[in-house]
């Protein structure tokens, strides 16, 4: 009578959620059970992928190899020859261009002690799998993320040319994302041609660049809509033609402090290519400076060489010929963001079939659980279970004129 009443619990459990996972757990779980864990990390883990959501779907084939193929219709040409009268014309063929993405496997796990499931309140493995969900979640979104911002269709905002020219935080002239950006933006994809997603272009948005644009009159909230079935994962508002959801997982690009016990330093002597700051370089500081970029009066320079010696630090460009040339008491930023070192935001406007990823149903995304006593010789006690995740995941940008990044600073820094 328990066992059926336990049975039944779990059946309502499970009635909840849908029927198409697979799930990998040791024999000693009924199936039911197995399901259940399975279907509840899907479902705690899908609300976290926003960068996923938009891209052409494909899942993984069984035994279809470690690479997934996403394919791309070829236009026909305007036919603008005048058809001849009772004569055929030679007609054409569909053209199919295919790209190919490696697929790349991440996972991670949790172990639980005997006596934490003893003694604990609340069931700890559901627990602990709402929590690798959403560690899951947050991990493929990332990788998906890092894909999408490395396209090349990039804007800046109005009044800048380059990334390290935004403006931030200033009294005025400050580089925040505005609607005539969008506008922008949404001209290039109508330009190439790109598709709309649910008749609108999507936007992805961190919350705050969100915030500067959403005091605009044309903002149109979520709340407002005369139609909101069918919200995206969140979904914030729309403006001129774009829908947005917001996520603070959108990127931002930021960079390390010039020191590792300071962002800054000064500019005590110029001669040459070299300049004498003010700090004491560590020879860790030398090497990681390197290579990177510094920003003097808004003009960017590449790093060769640091010394602790002296403290000095070397660039491969001739200081005199900077726009103003760098003189002592000049301070010297981070060079591969905005202005003055500060963060600067991704947005991402959206067409379809912009960029391809794979599902995580169907084998994308498996919940793996061991029992007590599942480890063997390792756990000859019963002592430990585990319960983890593991995914096969590609994102790859299939037309990267699909898709914008628009960069800008925000009233937040």
């Amino acid at each position: 009578m328990i066992k059926e009443r336990e049975n039944m619990e779990i059946k309502m459990n499970l009635s909840k959620f849908g029927d198409e996972l697979n799930v990998q757990v040791s024999n000693d779980n009924p199936s039911s059970v197995r399901a259940f864990y399975d279907r509840n990390l899907v479902l705690h883990t899908k609300p976290v992928l926003v960068h996923n959501q938009f891209g052409q779907k494909r899942n993984i084939p069984k035994n279809g190899g470690k690479r997934i193929i996403f394919r791309k219709l070829s236009p026909l040409p305007k036919a603008t020859t005048p058809l001849t009268e009772g004569v055929t014309p030679t007609g054409n063929d569909m053209t199919w261009s295919t790209i190919e993405s490696a697929l790349e496997q991440y996972g991670d796990y949790i172990t639980v002690s005997d006596v934490v499931q003893t003694t604990g309140i609340d069931n700890t493995l559901v627990e602990a799998g709402e929590i690798l969900a959403m560690q899951a979640g947050e991990t493929l979104d990332a990788i998906s993320r890092e894909v999408l911002n490395s396209g090349n269709n990039v804007q800046y905002a109005e009044n800048a040319l380059t990334r390290c020219a935004l403006v931030g935080g200033e009294s005025s002239g400050n580089d925040y994302l505005t609607v005539n950006a969008i506008k922008k933006a949404v001209r290039t994809l109508k330009r190439n041609n790109a598709k709309k997603i649910d008749n609108y272009f999507v936007g992805i948005i961190h919350p705050d660049v969100a915030y500067d644009l959403m005091s605009d009159t044309l903002w149109e909230n979520v709340k407002t809509y005369a139609d909101p079935e069918d919200m995206y994962n969140g979904e914030i508002g729309r403006i001129h033609g774009v829908r947005f959801v917001e996520t603070s997982e959108a990127k931002i690009f930021t960079a390390a402090n010039l020191l590792s016990t300071s962002r800054t330093v000064t500019v005590v002597s110029v001669s040459g290519k070299v300049i004498t700051v003010d700090k004491t370089i560590t020879s860790t500081d030398a090497a990681a400076l390197a290579g990177r970029k510094i920003l003097i009066n808004g003009v960017q320079y590449t790093v060769v060489s640091a010394s602790n010696t002296n403290s000095t630090i070397t660039v491969s460009e001739n200081l005199a010929t900077g726009t103003p040339a760098p003189v002592a008491g000049n301070i010297i930023y981070p060079g591969e963001t905005g202005a003055k070192g500060r963060d600067v935001y991704s947005t991402l406007i959206i067409g379809a079939n912009a960029y391809g990823v794979t599902e995580i149903e169907g084998g994308g995304l498996r919940n793996i659980v061991k029992p007590l006593g599942s480890g063997g010789t390792a756990d000859p006690l019963d002592q430990r279970a585990t319960t983890g995740w593991k995914a096969l995941s590609t994102t790859k940008i299939l037309v990267d004129e699909y898709m914008v990044r628009i960069e800008t600073a925000s009233s937040y820094n």
